[in-house]
């Protein structure tokens, strides 16, 4: 879900006046940033957009010293100033760069995610799947259990291992209905051992939801935790 409106690529792209149409004015410049004014501001939302639409899967990867090396490529891109380094060289290797950085996140993103799994399949009520999902019952339902040629209807809230809400249906306030056998693996687990009218909370490890690839809000590697009310059965 993109909480930052349309891509940046479609914003950007030129668009000739129609017929009897004034020409837009020229963009704003600043000479100094000003954060404070409405171009400055604006300037500043811009910057923010770029990174949620381009860079949002490497959020957290890189240090201080790190994102100012970037922020100055960017810079020198955007001014069309004369590259330091030499792009035929450097050029090929951001892919593999980059996805070595990755593949570091998801490895300690495991880690914390595997401790998190064992202190949640110790509480109360909670079950470990053969698969490694932990399913907690949070409220009994006495409707039909769907298969997994079923499709559901269902309200969620899915969470990352530190709190923060990276999807929900009750936000939104509009429950989805899915092919059971369409979610990741762990979520058409979980949401198949439930009946209708019930709710259950799912802590999926990332072999079973994203792997080790970092998905919109998700890092990569990471264990979601699910709130699940199963609504119905279509």
């Amino acid at each position: 879900m993109n909480v930052y409106g349309p891509k940046i690529s479609a914003l950007l792209e030129p668009r000739a006046p129609k017929e009897g149409e004034a020409a837009p004015p020229a963009p704003p410049t600043l000479n100094t940033v000003d954060i404070e004014s409405e171009d400055g501001k604006t300037f500043y939302a811009l910057g923010i957009a770029l990174t949620s639409n381009t860079l949002s899967p490497f959020k957290g990867m890189f240090t201080a010293g790190e994102i100012a090396l970037i922020k100055k490529g960017f810079g020198d891109g955007l001014l069309e100033g004369q590259p330091l380094v030499e792009m035929e060289v450097y050029g090929p290797k951001l892919n593999p760069f980059l996805q070595q950085r990755v593949v570091q996140a998801a490895e300690a993103e495991k880690a914390k995610g595997s401790a998190y799994l064992e202190q949640a399949a110790a509480e109360e009520g909670a079950v470990k799947t053969a698969s490694g999902l932990v399913y907690k019952e949070l409220q009994a339902g006495t409707g039909a259990q769907p298969a997994m040629t079923d499709s559901v209807e269902v309200h969620y809230t899915g969470k990352l291992i530190d709190g923060t809400v990276f999807d929900s249906s009750v936000e939104r306030g509009q429950p989805i209905v899915h092919p059971l056998n369409g979610f990741v693996p762990g979520w058409s687990e979980g949401v198949g051992m439930m009946k209708v009218g019930g709710k259950a909370q799912l802590v999926i490890p990332p072999g079973l939801a994203y792997g080790d690839q970092p998905s919109g809000q998700i890092p990569a590697g990471s264990t979601l935790v699910f709130e699940v009310e199963l609504l119905g059965i279509k």
